[in-house]
């Protein structure tokens, strides 16, 4: 799962990267110079993609934990191992939950403010807290960007700490059925 989620964590990230940097490089959102609106396509393409990326990493994580925690307790109750590797993989998945829905929020209202940043989209933003639409557009990619980052790295360190466990509960279990002569 690990390689899986880095190959996926990675695609996403340089999508959010190349939509970060793709925005930096519009100058004047109001310019309709066929350059300027292909400069703007892009930004909004590549923005879609990394949205839409990032969520999905984050939606396989989380799948992957509510699989791993259900076959952890089937497999505890059948062999009777205890609760402890059952606890720790609800704690690793109750841990990483807040992180995903911060980011997912964060990937929502950077997307929203797009929206209203664009002169020419039906949306539109008053300024906030003296800030326009662009400027909180921007703070909030780039907080969006760092974050969804970092939660990648925890959700990384999750991933490997519970394939641990699982291996750890697959080798208690056949050590149980070597115990008992059945095949491992």
């Amino acid at each position: 799962m690990k390689r899986i989620f880095l190959t996926l964590a990675a695609v996403g990230m340089a999508l959010l990267g190349a939509s970060f940097v793709f925005g930096l490089r519009i100058e004047d959102p109001r310019d309709v110079a066929e350059a300027a609106l292909a400069a703007r396509r892009l930004h909004l393409l590549t923005a879609l993609a990394g949205l839409l990326f990032a969520a999905l990493v984050h939606a396989v994580v989380l799948t992957y934990f509510m699989g791993t925690g259900r076959w952890i307790e089937e497999t505890s109750r059948a062999y009777q191992l205890g609760e402890q590797w059952l606890a720790e993989s609800r704690v690793l998945k109750h841990r990483t939950v807040p992180p995903m829905v911060l980011c997912l929020v964060l990937l929502i209202l950077t997307a929203a403010f797009g929206a209203g940043a664009d002169p020419a989209s039906a949306v539109r933003f008053g300024d906030w807290l003296g800030l326009g639409p662009g400027t909180i557009h921007f703070l909030l990619a780039a907080t969006t960007v760092g974050v969804n980052l970092v939660v990648n790295l925890l959700e990384y360190a999750a991933l490997d700490r519970n394939g641990q466990l699982v291996d750890e509960v697959v080798a208690r279990v056949l050590h149980i059925r070597r115990e008992r002569g059945l095949p491992g």
